[in-house]
Protein backbone atom coordinates (compact mmCIF):
# COMPACT_ATOMS: atom_id res chain seq x y z
CA UNK A 1 0.00 0.00 0.00
CA UNK A 2 2.80 2.42 0.91
CA UNK A 3 4.66 1.58 -2.30
CA UNK A 4 1.50 2.09 -4.37
CA UNK A 5 0.93 5.53 -2.84
CA UNK A 6 4.57 6.42 -3.45
CA UNK A 7 4.43 5.38 -7.11
CA UNK A 8 1.13 7.20 -7.64
CA UNK A 9 2.49 10.37 -6.04
CA UNK A 10 5.67 10.27 -8.12
CA UNK A 11 3.60 9.97 -11.29
CA UNK A 12 0.88 12.45 -10.29
CA UNK A 13 3.22 15.34 -9.46
CA UNK A 14 4.81 15.70 -12.90
CA UNK A 15 1.47 14.87 -14.53
CA UNK A 16 -0.33 17.83 -12.95
CA UNK A 17 2.65 20.07 -13.63
CA UNK A 18 2.69 18.91 -17.24
CA UNK A 19 -1.04 19.53 -17.65
CA UNK A 20 -0.64 23.05 -16.27
CA UNK A 21 2.23 23.81 -18.63
CA UNK A 22 0.42 22.35 -21.64
CA UNK A 23 -2.75 24.28 -20.83
CA UNK A 24 -0.77 27.50 -20.42
CA UNK A 25 0.97 26.99 -23.77
CA UNK A 26 -2.28 26.15 -25.53
CA UNK A 27 -4.13 29.04 -23.86
CA UNK A 28 -1.43 31.48 -24.92
CA UNK A 29 -1.57 30.23 -28.50
CA UNK A 30 -5.38 30.40 -28.60
CA UNK A 31 -5.39 33.81 -26.94
CA UNK A 32 -3.10 35.21 -29.63
CA UNK A 33 -5.40 33.92 -32.40
CA UNK A 34 -8.63 35.10 -30.79
CA UNK A 35 -7.14 38.45 -29.84
CA UNK A 36 -6.19 39.09 -33.47
CA UNK A 37 -9.75 38.20 -34.51
CA UNK A 38 -11.11 40.59 -31.89
CA UNK A 39 -8.75 43.33 -33.09
CA UNK A 40 -10.04 42.83 -36.64
CA UNK A 41 -13.64 43.05 -35.47
CA UNK A 42 -14.45 39.42 -36.27
CA UNK A 43 -15.45 38.62 -32.70
CA UNK A 44 -16.05 40.90 -29.72
CA UNK A 45 -13.34 41.07 -27.09
CA UNK A 46 -15.89 40.17 -24.40
CA UNK A 47 -16.25 36.58 -25.67
CA UNK A 48 -12.53 35.83 -26.07
CA UNK A 49 -12.16 34.49 -22.52
CA UNK A 50 -15.21 32.23 -22.95
CA UNK A 51 -13.88 30.82 -26.21
CA UNK A 52 -10.46 30.15 -24.68
CA UNK A 53 -12.08 28.34 -21.75
CA UNK A 54 -14.13 26.18 -24.10
CA UNK A 55 -11.10 25.39 -26.27
CA UNK A 56 -9.20 24.36 -23.14
CA UNK A 57 -11.95 21.90 -22.21
CA UNK A 58 -11.74 20.41 -25.71
CA UNK A 59 -7.98 19.93 -25.54
CA UNK A 60 -8.09 18.17 -22.16
CA UNK A 61 -9.20 15.07 -24.05
CA UNK A 62 -5.68 14.89 -25.50
CA UNK A 63 -3.67 16.70 -22.83
CA UNK A 64 -4.63 14.39 -19.94
CA UNK A 65 -3.55 11.09 -21.58
CA UNK A 66 -0.41 12.72 -22.95
CA UNK A 67 0.62 14.19 -19.61
CA UNK A 68 -0.08 10.88 -17.83
CA UNK A 69 1.91 8.86 -20.37
CA UNK A 70 4.96 11.13 -20.22
CA UNK A 71 4.77 11.35 -16.42
CA UNK A 72 4.88 7.55 -16.10
CA UNK A 73 7.90 7.46 -18.40
CA UNK A 74 9.61 10.21 -16.38
CA UNK A 75 8.87 8.72 -12.95
CA UNK A 76 9.73 5.10 -13.72
CA UNK A 77 12.81 6.07 -15.74
CA UNK A 78 14.07 7.88 -12.66
CA UNK A 79 13.39 4.78 -10.57
CA UNK A 80 15.60 2.76 -12.91
CA UNK A 81 18.27 5.43 -13.24
CA UNK A 82 18.60 6.02 -9.48
CA UNK A 83 18.56 2.26 -8.70
CA UNK A 84 15.26 2.57 -6.82
CA UNK A 85 13.77 -0.06 -9.07
CA UNK A 86 16.65 -2.42 -8.24
CA UNK A 87 15.95 -1.91 -4.53
CA UNK A 88 12.22 -2.52 -5.07
CA UNK A 89 12.98 -5.73 -6.97
CA UNK A 90 15.39 -6.81 -4.24
CA UNK A 91 12.55 -6.47 -1.74
CA UNK A 92 10.61 -9.07 -3.72
CA UNK A 93 8.34 -6.63 -5.52
CA UNK A 94 8.28 -7.18 -9.26
CA UNK A 95 7.10 -5.21 -12.24
CA UNK A 96 3.51 -6.58 -12.07
CA UNK A 97 3.08 -4.72 -8.76
CA UNK A 98 4.28 -1.51 -10.39
CA UNK A 99 1.95 -2.18 -13.28
CA UNK A 100 -1.02 -2.58 -10.94
CA UNK A 101 -0.43 0.85 -9.40
CA UNK A 102 -0.16 2.38 -12.87
CA UNK A 103 -3.39 0.70 -14.00
CA UNK A 104 -5.34 2.02 -11.01
CA UNK A 105 -4.21 5.58 -11.67
CA UNK A 106 -4.74 5.31 -15.42
CA UNK A 107 -8.28 3.97 -14.99
CA UNK A 108 -9.17 6.99 -12.84
CA UNK A 109 -7.78 9.35 -15.47
CA UNK A 110 -9.49 7.31 -18.23
CA UNK A 111 -12.88 7.84 -16.58
CA UNK A 112 -12.30 11.60 -16.64
CA UNK A 113 -11.07 11.47 -20.24
CA UNK A 114 -14.10 9.40 -21.25
CA UNK A 115 -16.48 11.92 -19.65
CA UNK A 116 -14.73 14.77 -21.44
CA UNK A 117 -14.71 12.94 -24.78
CA UNK A 118 -18.32 11.76 -24.69
CA UNK A 119 -20.01 14.73 -23.06
CA UNK A 120 -17.86 17.79 -22.25
CA UNK A 121 -16.04 18.01 -25.60
CA UNK A 122 -19.17 18.02 -27.83
CA UNK A 123 -20.83 20.47 -25.44
CA UNK A 124 -17.80 22.77 -25.63
CA UNK A 125 -17.81 22.55 -29.42
CA UNK A 126 -21.52 23.44 -29.53
CA UNK A 127 -20.99 26.43 -27.30
CA UNK A 128 -17.94 27.71 -29.18
CA UNK A 129 -19.60 27.27 -32.58
CA UNK A 130 -22.67 29.15 -31.37
CA UNK A 131 -20.66 31.99 -29.84
CA UNK A 132 -18.54 32.41 -32.96
CA UNK A 133 -21.59 32.23 -35.24
CA UNK A 134 -23.42 34.89 -33.26
CA UNK A 135 -20.33 37.09 -33.12
CA UNK A 136 -19.79 36.86 -36.87
CA UNK A 137 -23.48 37.49 -37.51
CA UNK A 138 -23.51 40.75 -35.60
CA UNK A 139 -24.15 43.85 -37.69
CA UNK A 140 -22.28 46.05 -35.25
CA UNK A 141 -20.51 49.37 -35.42
CA UNK A 142 -17.51 47.72 -33.73
CA UNK A 143 -16.69 46.10 -37.08
CA UNK A 144 -16.64 49.37 -39.00
CA UNK A 145 -13.30 51.04 -39.65
CA UNK A 146 -13.27 54.55 -41.17
CA UNK A 147 -12.18 54.83 -44.79
CA UNK A 148 -12.59 51.11 -45.56
CA UNK A 149 -15.19 49.11 -47.44
CA UNK A 150 -16.35 46.19 -45.30
CA UNK A 151 -18.74 43.30 -45.89
CA UNK A 152 -21.31 42.43 -43.24
CA UNK A 153 -23.70 39.53 -42.72
CA UNK A 154 -22.05 37.22 -45.24
CA UNK A 155 -21.64 39.96 -47.87
CA UNK A 156 -25.32 40.96 -47.78
CA UNK A 157 -24.20 44.52 -47.10
CA UNK A 158 -21.20 46.58 -48.22
CA UNK A 159 -20.58 49.56 -45.98
CA UNK A 160 -18.25 52.56 -46.08
CA UNK A 161 -17.95 55.42 -43.62
CA UNK A 162 -15.55 58.35 -43.80
CA UNK A 163 -15.69 58.92 -40.04
CA UNK A 164 -16.83 56.63 -37.20
CA UNK A 165 -17.66 57.44 -33.59
CA UNK A 166 -17.94 53.95 -32.13
CA UNK A 167 -18.92 55.05 -28.64
CA UNK A 168 -21.94 56.97 -29.98
CA UNK A 169 -22.85 54.62 -32.82
CA UNK A 170 -22.52 57.54 -35.25
CA UNK A 171 -21.08 57.47 -38.76
CA UNK A 172 -20.41 60.32 -41.19
CA UNK A 173 -20.08 60.20 -44.97
CA UNK A 174 -21.87 56.84 -45.16
CA UNK A 175 -22.31 54.57 -48.18
CA UNK A 176 -24.35 51.35 -48.02
CA UNK A 177 -24.99 48.82 -50.78
CA UNK A 178 -27.46 45.97 -50.50
CA UNK A 179 -29.76 43.90 -52.69
CA UNK A 180 -33.50 44.50 -52.86
CA UNK A 181 -34.95 41.71 -54.95
CA UNK A 182 -34.09 42.34 -58.59
CA UNK A 183 -32.58 45.73 -57.80
CA UNK A 184 -29.45 47.02 -56.10
CA UNK A 185 -29.96 49.58 -53.37
CA UNK A 186 -27.33 52.28 -52.86
CA UNK A 187 -27.64 54.71 -50.00
CA UNK A 188 -25.46 57.73 -49.39
CA UNK A 189 -26.03 59.91 -46.32
CA UNK A 190 -24.22 62.66 -44.50
CA UNK A 191 -24.53 60.70 -41.29
CA UNK A 192 -26.09 57.56 -39.88
CA UNK A 193 -26.69 55.88 -36.54
CA UNK A 194 -26.16 52.16 -36.04
CA UNK A 195 -27.20 50.65 -32.69
CA UNK A 196 -25.65 47.31 -31.69
CA UNK A 197 -27.41 44.43 -33.39
CA UNK A 198 -27.08 40.78 -32.41
CA UNK A 199 -28.04 37.56 -34.13
CA UNK A 200 -31.75 36.84 -33.83
CA UNK A 201 -32.72 40.49 -33.24
CA UNK A 202 -34.26 42.92 -35.75
CA UNK A 203 -32.83 46.42 -35.54
CA UNK A 204 -32.75 49.50 -37.70
CA UNK A 205 -30.13 51.66 -39.40
CA UNK A 206 -31.00 55.39 -39.25
CA UNK A 207 -29.76 57.56 -42.14
CA UNK A 208 -29.88 61.39 -42.12
CA UNK A 209 -29.73 63.74 -45.14
CA UNK A 210 -28.89 61.65 -48.15
CA UNK A 211 -29.94 59.86 -51.32
CA UNK A 212 -31.38 56.43 -51.93
CA UNK A 213 -30.76 54.85 -55.34
CA UNK A 214 -32.59 51.74 -56.55
CA UNK A 215 -30.70 50.50 -59.61
CA UNK A 216 -32.34 48.11 -62.01
CA UNK A 217 -29.94 45.40 -63.17
CA UNK A 218 -31.14 45.91 -66.75
CA UNK A 219 -30.72 49.70 -66.47
CA UNK A 220 -34.28 50.60 -67.45
CA UNK A 221 -36.09 51.47 -64.20
CA UNK A 222 -33.71 53.26 -61.86
CA UNK A 223 -35.15 55.29 -58.97
CA UNK A 224 -33.58 58.16 -57.03
CA UNK A 225 -34.96 59.41 -53.71
CA UNK A 226 -33.71 62.31 -51.64
CA UNK A 227 -34.43 62.07 -47.93
CA UNK A 228 -33.90 63.80 -44.62
CA UNK A 229 -34.48 60.73 -42.51
CA UNK A 230 -34.54 57.12 -43.67
CA UNK A 231 -34.74 53.85 -41.76
CA UNK A 232 -33.32 50.63 -43.10
CA UNK A 233 -34.32 47.52 -41.18
CA UNK A 234 -31.64 44.91 -40.79
CA UNK A 235 -33.12 41.41 -41.02
CA UNK A 236 -32.56 39.03 -38.15
CA UNK A 237 -29.68 36.65 -38.73
CA UNK A 238 -30.62 32.99 -38.56
CA UNK A 239 -28.81 31.03 -35.91
CA UNK A 240 -26.15 28.65 -37.05
CA UNK A 241 -27.80 25.29 -37.78
CA UNK A 242 -25.00 23.72 -39.77
CA UNK A 243 -24.41 20.06 -38.88
CA UNK A 244 -21.09 19.55 -37.17
CA UNK A 245 -20.39 16.07 -35.89
CA UNK A 246 -17.80 17.25 -33.38
CA UNK A 247 -20.57 19.16 -31.62
CA UNK A 248 -23.19 16.44 -32.01
CA UNK A 249 -24.27 14.66 -28.81
CA UNK A 250 -22.75 11.19 -28.50
CA UNK A 251 -26.15 9.49 -28.38
CA UNK A 252 -26.98 10.91 -31.83
CA UNK A 253 -23.72 9.63 -33.26
CA UNK A 254 -24.42 6.21 -31.75
CA UNK A 255 -27.74 6.05 -33.61
CA UNK A 256 -26.28 7.21 -36.91
CA UNK A 257 -25.08 4.89 -39.66
CA UNK A 258 -23.11 7.57 -41.55
CA UNK A 259 -19.42 6.56 -41.80
CA UNK A 260 -18.17 9.93 -40.56
CA UNK A 261 -20.49 9.81 -37.54
CA UNK A 262 -19.35 6.26 -36.78
CA UNK A 263 -15.70 7.33 -36.94
CA UNK A 264 -16.33 10.27 -34.60
CA UNK A 265 -18.25 8.11 -32.11
CA UNK A 266 -15.58 5.40 -32.11
CA UNK A 267 -12.93 8.05 -31.53
CA UNK A 268 -14.80 9.29 -28.47
CA UNK A 269 -15.20 5.77 -27.12
CA UNK A 270 -11.56 4.91 -27.75
CA UNK A 271 -9.99 7.77 -25.78
CA UNK A 272 -10.33 6.17 -22.30
CA UNK A 273 -9.13 2.84 -23.69
CA UNK A 274 -6.15 4.55 -25.33
CA UNK A 275 -5.38 6.29 -22.02
CA UNK A 276 -5.06 2.99 -20.16
CA UNK A 277 -3.21 1.29 -23.01
CA UNK A 278 -0.62 4.06 -23.29
CA UNK A 279 -0.15 4.06 -19.52
CA UNK A 280 0.62 0.34 -19.25
CA UNK A 281 2.83 0.53 -22.34
CA UNK A 282 4.85 3.25 -20.61
CA UNK A 283 5.92 0.79 -17.90
CA UNK A 284 8.18 -1.43 -20.06
CA UNK A 285 9.21 1.53 -22.22
CA UNK A 286 10.62 3.29 -19.15
CA UNK A 287 13.15 0.53 -18.39
CA UNK A 288 16.77 1.62 -18.36
CA UNK A 289 20.02 0.63 -16.75
CA UNK A 290 21.17 2.40 -13.57
CA UNK A 291 22.81 5.78 -14.26
CA UNK A 292 21.70 5.58 -17.89
CA UNK A 293 20.47 8.87 -19.39
CA UNK A 294 16.75 9.54 -19.54
CA UNK A 295 16.83 10.64 -23.17
CA UNK A 296 16.74 7.09 -24.53
CA UNK A 297 13.46 6.25 -22.82
CA UNK A 298 11.83 9.57 -23.74
CA UNK A 299 12.83 9.39 -27.38
CA UNK A 300 11.46 5.87 -27.72
CA UNK A 301 8.28 6.78 -25.82
CA UNK A 302 7.64 9.83 -28.00
CA UNK A 303 8.17 7.80 -31.18
CA UNK A 304 5.63 5.23 -29.96
CA UNK A 305 3.15 7.98 -29.03
CA UNK A 306 3.50 9.83 -32.34
CA UNK A 307 3.23 6.56 -34.27
CA UNK A 308 0.05 5.53 -32.46
CA UNK A 309 -1.48 8.99 -32.88
CA UNK A 310 -0.80 9.04 -36.61
CA UNK A 311 -2.03 5.50 -37.14
CA UNK A 312 -5.23 6.29 -35.26
CA UNK A 313 -5.77 9.29 -37.53
CA UNK A 314 -5.28 7.09 -40.58
CA UNK A 315 -7.70 4.47 -39.26
CA UNK A 316 -10.26 7.17 -38.52
CA UNK A 317 -9.98 8.55 -42.06
CA UNK A 318 -10.46 5.07 -43.50
CA UNK A 319 -13.69 4.65 -41.56
CA UNK A 320 -14.89 8.11 -42.62
CA UNK A 321 -14.18 7.29 -46.27
CA UNK A 322 -15.92 3.92 -46.03
CA UNK A 323 -12.71 1.97 -46.72
CA UNK A 324 -13.11 0.15 -43.38
CA UNK A 325 -16.48 -0.98 -42.01
CA UNK A 326 -17.79 0.02 -38.60
CA UNK A 327 -16.26 -3.22 -37.36
CA UNK A 328 -13.33 -3.40 -36.92
CA UNK A 329 -13.56 0.38 -37.39
CA UNK A 330 -10.65 2.09 -35.69
CA UNK A 331 -10.35 -0.59 -33.00
CA UNK A 332 -7.89 -2.76 -34.89
CA UNK A 333 -5.22 -0.07 -34.60
CA UNK A 334 -4.99 -0.61 -30.84
CA UNK A 335 -3.87 -4.19 -31.39
CA UNK A 336 -0.46 -2.81 -32.37
CA UNK A 337 0.40 -1.17 -29.01
CA UNK A 338 -1.27 -4.07 -27.18
CA UNK A 339 0.95 -6.59 -28.96
CA UNK A 340 3.95 -4.32 -28.38
CA UNK A 341 3.16 -4.23 -24.65
CA UNK A 342 2.84 -8.01 -24.46
CA UNK A 343 6.08 -8.44 -26.40
CA UNK A 344 8.00 -6.07 -24.14
CA UNK A 345 6.69 -7.70 -20.97
CA UNK A 346 7.52 -11.27 -21.96
CA UNK A 347 10.60 -10.79 -24.12
CA UNK A 348 13.68 -11.82 -22.16
CA UNK A 349 15.94 -10.32 -24.82
CA UNK A 350 14.51 -6.86 -24.28
CA UNK A 351 14.52 -7.18 -20.53
CA UNK A 352 18.13 -8.33 -20.34
CA UNK A 353 19.31 -5.74 -22.82
CA UNK A 354 17.72 -2.91 -20.88
CA UNK A 355 19.13 -3.93 -17.50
Amino acid sequence: MVLSRYITAEIAKPMFLGIMLLVIVFTGYTFAIKLSEAANGVIPLSVVARLIGLKSVITLEVLLPTALYLSIIAALSRFHRDSEMAAINAAGIGEPRILRSVIILSVLIAVIVGAISLFARPWAYRQSYQIEAEARAEFDIRKIEPGQFIELQDSKYVLYARHVEKDKGRLQGVFLQSERGAKIQLIYAQEAFLPPVRAGERRSFEFVNGYNYLLDRLGSQDTTLKFKHMTVYIPAENRDKKYRRRAEPSINLYRSDAPKDIAEFQWRLSTPFATVLLSVLAVPLSRSAPRQGRHHSFILAILVYVGLFNLTGVARNWVEDGKVQSFPGIWWIYLIPLLLFIGLMVSPTWRHRKR
